[in-house]
């Protein structure tokens, strides 16, 4: 099967999973082009079966804001006809599902027949999408797709709330390439990050508000006056500067080391003890994922689609938004105590089998299969 997959191509979570999702589908023997406006960022390996074709938006001085839509539009239309694509896998529904619908009836006009499979990954629907002034758009793009797809049961729940949408969805969670838990860093190298008798606490994320970074900050600052420890701060956002200044006021600087975007992050985690998650909401967890894999235990909010990833009391313990006296008292918990720490890494790691990419992608190739014999019986 020839499969276009559309995605954001940033260190964000649904390019990250649009990304590795090509890359095992190529490893299935389908033909997987990557359409995006640079080439995303966790596609390190380019081969005879993933390709990618970047996206140009030209310079219009008629236009206050360059049209994406259209020239995203344009270059699908162009790209199926020259590579024979049969199937289109968009990821958020704005502006990527939009664009391909119109890319499906311009094909159309041809006769060319373009099913889309369109996957909801959670700010396309809690925040741009319940925008008034793209709401209509959002309900429109998800109702044409041939499936779609959401990566937990909380964002489908949100997605019927917020909109009227006529369309089945199909909870399809996020998943993870387990592998990456099998590591064989020396631990010297933890040496780099923090002292032997430190335990080692990572956040990663885009720094956004929703975040709530300095829920983080306060968490740690707690826990470090009760244990010795140390903060990784991974990511590049608007509340990395706060952060910073928040640990040079509560005098931790020296305790907290802020990365910013990393290609190491395995390596990181491979020697973290806890993962901090406080978000106001989150739509799956995947970066809660990837530290599970590790045999990382979570501690974490319990909105959004948290709770489906996270156990509580197995692989971590939940918290509510803001409570930042019991997240401590739950971080304390873990870490204090070696037999326990060793346990929830334990249950951490066996709770990720249950994303194993390698059962996840099956699902997505039945589906694409559904949506092509759907366009074909039409």
């Amino acid at each position: 099967m020839n499969i276009g997959i559309v995605c954001y191509p940033t260190f964000g979570g649904s390019g990250v999973v649009a990304t590795e999702l090509g890359v095992e589908l190529s490893k299935h023997g389908h033909s997987v082009h990557f359409i995006t406006y640079s080439q995303p960022v966790r596609l390190d390996l380019l081969n005879a079966n993933v390709h990618f074709h970047e996206v140009s938006v030209p310079e219009y001085p008629l236009f206050h804001y360059q049209p994406y839509e259209l020239a995203l539009s344009s270059k699908l239309v162009d790209m199926v006809k020259l590579h024979q694509i049969d199937l289109l896998h968009v990821h958020y529904a704005i502006p990527h599902a939009y664009a391909a619908y119109m890319a499906k009836k311009m094909l159309h006009e041809e006769g060319i027949i373009l099913p889309i499979v369109t996957t909801l990954h959670g700010t396309d629907i809690t925040l741009v999408g319940s925008h008034p002034h793209y709401k209509s758009a959002v309900a429109f793009s998800i109702n044409k797709s041939d499936a779609v797809t959401s990566v937990s049961q909380s964002l489908k729940d949100d997605t019927l709330r917020l909109f009227n949408i006529t369309n089945e969805i199909q909870v399809v969670p996020n998943f993870i390439e387990l592998k990456r838990g099998d590591h064989e860093f020396t631990d010297c190298q933890r040496d780099i990050m923090a002292d032997e008798n430190e335990r080692i606490i990572t956040h990663i994320s885009n720094f956004r508000p929703v975040k709530r970074i300095t829920d983080i900050i306060h968490i740690f600052n707690n826990i470090q006056k009760e244990i010795p420890a140390k903060l990784m701060m991974v990511g590049e956002g608007p509340e990395k500067e706060p952060a910073e200044m928040l640990c040079e006021k509560l005098g931790i600087a020296d305790k907290v080391i802020f990365f910013g975007n990393s290609n190491e992050i395995d390596k990181i985690l491979c020697f973290t003890d806890l993962f901090l998650l406080p978000s106001e909401t989150e739509s799956f967890g995947l970066a809660a994922l990837e530290a599970m894999s590790c045999g990382v235990p979570v501690i974490s909010s319990n909105t959004g689609g948290i709770p489906e990833v996270n156990i509580h009391g197995v692989s971590g313990l939940l918290s509510d938004v803001g409570d930042i006296a019991d997240m401590t008292k739950n971080a304390l918990h873990i870490l204090k105590n070696d037999d326990i720490l060793k346990t929830f890494k334990s249950n951490a790691k066996a709770e990720s089998l249950n994303f194993d990419i390698k059962k996840i992608v099956p699902l997505y190739e039945a589906i694409y299969e559904s949506a092509m014999e759907k366009c074909i019986s039409i």
